[in-house]
């Protein structure tokens, strides 16, 4: 489908075609919802022996306990916060890996349906599914732990999670190409891709501890700043107005990322089709 063609569509049509995808993704989820049990297992487990870590902390005698307060709090976000990157990056790796597992390649390939339609769509479901986890691991995770939002603007950390979710779309559709050029190992490589990131982007500690040359890596990456807009917002209680370098530089990552990764998966699609590798399994 050409350009001009999608185009022609009527923006509601595309919407639909869109919103599709979503609910195929739903109906997916639902039949493997024992995966879902065990990954929620596994990130409240992970979140808290992540911020058990400033109890640890506590037991040494050397800190404060507002210090033990505040690193909770930042062990917390920052464990929240990679639950819901990561889940959007998974969803986003397997866009094609779904369809060889489903043995709907072709059908889905070949629909007269634009790829930026259908990577949008599966972007979508992808945030919409990271949402529910992680709120799910919040929930289930507050309750041990003596927690004091009384200083957090809400609002702030909502408006940088949402204009930072844009950018995380264009980084998930660009790893989401590793694996429909290397079905043995694209998977695999995707997994590489998030641990570069989680290492980089100050998940569990501040960039500044990093060496210089990874804090230079750091800004390349939108979860540094998606992660230093949140817990400014909630540790420190930072309004939207002061917040503004943050959702600007997140709406640029956005803006060049996302357009970015739609040619880069369609250029690589049209390779992947023409060595045989778009069927192949790993």
């Amino acid at each position: 489908m050409s350009a001009a063609d999608v185009y022609a569509i009527p923006r509601p049509r595309r919407v639909a075609l869109g919103w599709a995808f979503v609910e195929r993704q739903t109906n997916l989820w639902k039949r493997y919802w024992l995966w879902e049990v065990v990954w929620l297992v596994y990130g409240v487990v992970n979140t808290l022996a992540i911020t058990f870590i400033a109890r640890e902390a506590a037991r040494t005698g050397t800190t404060t306990a507002a210090h033990v307060e505040r690193l909770t709090l930042f062990l917390l976000i920052g464990t929240l916060v990679w639950a819901y990157l990561s889940a959007v990056l998974d969803d986003m790796a397997l866009v094609i890996t779904w369809e060889r597992w489903e043995g709907t390649i072709e059908h889905t390939l070949m629909a007269p349906v634009s790829r930026s339609v259908h990577l949008i769509g599966m972007s979508v479901f992808g945030l919409l599914h990271a949402l529910l986890r992680t709120l799910l691991i919040l929930g289930c995770s507050v309750p041990f732990f003596a927690l004091n939002f009384s200083h957090a603007d809400w609002v702030a950390a909502a408006v940088v999670i949402a204009v930072g979710s844009i950018s995380l779309i264009g980084l998930g559709i660009l790893t989401g190409i590793l694996p429909m050029l290397y079905p043995e190992r694209g998977e695999q490589m995707s997994f590489m891709v998030q641990a570069v990131v989680l290492l980089v982007s100050g998940v569990y500690y501040g960039g500044d501890v990093l060496p210089g040359w990874l804090q230079a890596v750091a800004h390349a990456s939108p979860a540094t700043y998606l992660l230093r807009g949140i817990r400014s917002s909630l540790l420190d209680g930072v309004g939207l107005g002061d917040q503004v370098h943050t959702l600007v530089v997140l709406a640029v990552f956005g803006v060049v990322l996302v357009p970015l990764s739609l040619v880069a998966f369609s250029a690589a699609e049209r390779w992947a089709r023409r060595t045989g590798r778009l069927k192949r399994q790993g």
